[in-house]
């Protein structure tokens, strides 16, 4: 009797595009190579090169995924309100795609997400009464802000508030409160206090850029 014929899921460009996130997701950008990525779809490496050209259209698409995971303002809708849910959607995008912080704005092959997300964000701040010139200046404050902020959290030596007081305690005692004065103060008054968490200065700096973009309209 003959054996069946095992039924193997076709390779497309989505299913390239999916393993190489899921890659650089575990193992970080260094981790995606067209190797890793033939191992990890079951395929010989040259099969990979019928549906995307090189390295470079890969990780176009890759970050193409990552703006299209980001919720897009809504041109027309309150400014204030969109640039919050925009940048909140990012910050939580980015923590699950940390190796896309470096890698968001240095493609010069845009895919549609990509494009689709900048043209609403200029789109919202356009119709919320900014100048194309105060547009580029709020946008890439913003971004500043957001990406710097993401890249800040992924690379903190703790998870979340519950690891605080674990890392932070064996760096205080080594530290001497006549020679830090003021960052003992700081360490112990505020970072080692129940409840502190980083994540939460997030939204005060948030808040702070909005008002200061806020006033500027009224000049």
């Amino acid at each position: 009797m003959a054996q069946p014929v095992e039924q193997r899921t076709p390779l497309t460009r989505e299913r390239v595009l999916g393993s190489a996130v899921a890659i650089a997701d575990e193992g970080g950008i260094g981790a995606l190579t067209i190797r890793a990525l033939a191992a990890d779809l079951g395929v010989k490496p040259m099969a990979i090169y019928h549906h995307v050209a090189n390295k470079e259209e890969i990780l176009d698409g890759i970050v193409d995924i990552v703006f299209a995971e980001i919720e897009l303002p809504i041109a027309g809708a309150e400014w204030r309100g969109e640039m919050r849910r925009r940048a909140s959607s990012a910050r939580i995008v980015l923590s699950r795609h940390t190796w896309a912080i470096g890698l968001m704005e240095t493609r010069t092959s845009p895919g549609p997400a990509t494009l689709r997300h900048h043209d609403a964000v200029i789109a919202t701040l356009r119709q919320g009464g900014f100048t194309i010139e105060m547009t580029a200046h709020a946008y890439a404050l913003l971004d500043a802000f957001i990406y710097g902020f993401a890249l800040q959290e992924a690379t903190l030596p703790m998870d979340g508030p519950e690891d605080v007081a674990e890392i932070a305690a064996p760096m205080i005692e080594r530290m001497s409160s006549d020679d830090y004065p003021y960052l003992t103060e700081f360490a112990t008054e505020h970072v080692m206090k129940p409840g502190y968490d980083f994540g939460k200065e997030f939204d005060f700096g948030l808040e702070l850029i909005i008002a200061g973009l806020s006033r500027t309209l009224d000049l």
